[in-house]
């Protein structure tokens, strides 16, 4: 069978890296559970989208507490050459206590980040850890009260249910929300990252054509009920409604230490 190649960028504004490779509880709000002391929360019911969704607008009341917008500033090595860089990212809260889920791409080689809160808010960010295997990392800000995200299973996923993406493209217009559908899971593209020339193969993401723009990395995309499936990672520069997230299920073991209060 033939593959479709798509030419995107990872969605950090700022951070640019080339993509180019192949395609590879009431009725309507389930039950969510709370998992763990500092509030991460998992959510009992299907994401499929089976029961009737509650109004979009209340969902993104519901969850615009629960996204952040990033700010790097750091260093970027080209050949021989070591020249400023700067990148403006999205996250997902974890825990009441700071603990924050976002791309690898959007923090990796940062001297400083910022996290900045629905709210406006501001507070310093501290890498925690970087998955070793997905473009995934955790970061913690020194904060309490925070609202956590709900968090979903990618396993109970169909294509064609409704997906909401929500984070700050361009950096510039934080809390956009977009909606659109699941397009396809499963879905392999190769990311070479616009820092360091590398080329990195990023397997088993959701595909979507809620709009994903520079950004949007890190931030989640939701289910019609506002529960986290996915961590939106890149976006085709060259076709229109191609964007992709990793689901959330690959993020399991940073949500499982941010549970924990500790991170080894």
């Amino acid at each position: 069978m033939a593959v479709a190649v798509l030419s995107a960028v990872l969605a950090a504004g700022g951070t640019a890296a080339l993509v180019a490779g192949p395609l590879g509880g009431s009725a309507g709000s389930p039950a969510a559970t709370d998992n763990g002391a500092l509030g991460v929360t998992v959510a009992s019911g299907p994401n499929n989208g089976t029961a009737a969704a509650p109004d979009l607008t209340e969902v993104v009341a519901a969850v615009r507490g629960s996204v952040v917008t990033i700010t790097s500033e750091g260093f970027s090595s080209r050949g021989f050459a070591t020249i400023p860089s700067s990148g403006v990212g999205s996250g997902i809260v974890l825990t009441a206590d700071g603990y924050i889920l976002t791309n690898k791409h959007v923090v990796a080689g940062s001297n400083s980040l910022a996290v900045e809160l629905a709210d406006g808010e501001q507070f310093a960010a501290t890498i925690v850890k970087e998955s070793p295997d997905q473009d995934l990392a955790l970061i913690k800000i020194d904060a309490t009260g925070l609202t956590p995200a709900v968090i979903g299973d990618p396993a109970s996923l169909q294509v064609g249910q409704t997906a909401i993406a929500i984070g700050s493209p361009l950096g510039t217009f934080t809390e956009t929300v977009t909606k659109g559908i699941l397009s396809a899971t499963g879905r392999t593209i190769t990311v070479q990252d616009g820092q360091t020339g590398r080329p990195e193969t990023l397997t088993g993401l959701l595909q979507t054509d809620a709009a994903i723009n520079p950004g949007n990395s890190g931030g989640p995309l939701l289910d019609a009920n506002g529960r986290v499936i996915g961590v939106n990672t890149a976006v085709s520069t060259n076709a229109e409604g191609l964007g992709f997230a990793i689901p959330i299920s690959a993020a399991a073991s940073l949500i499982a230490q941010a549970m924990g209060g500790s991170v080894s």
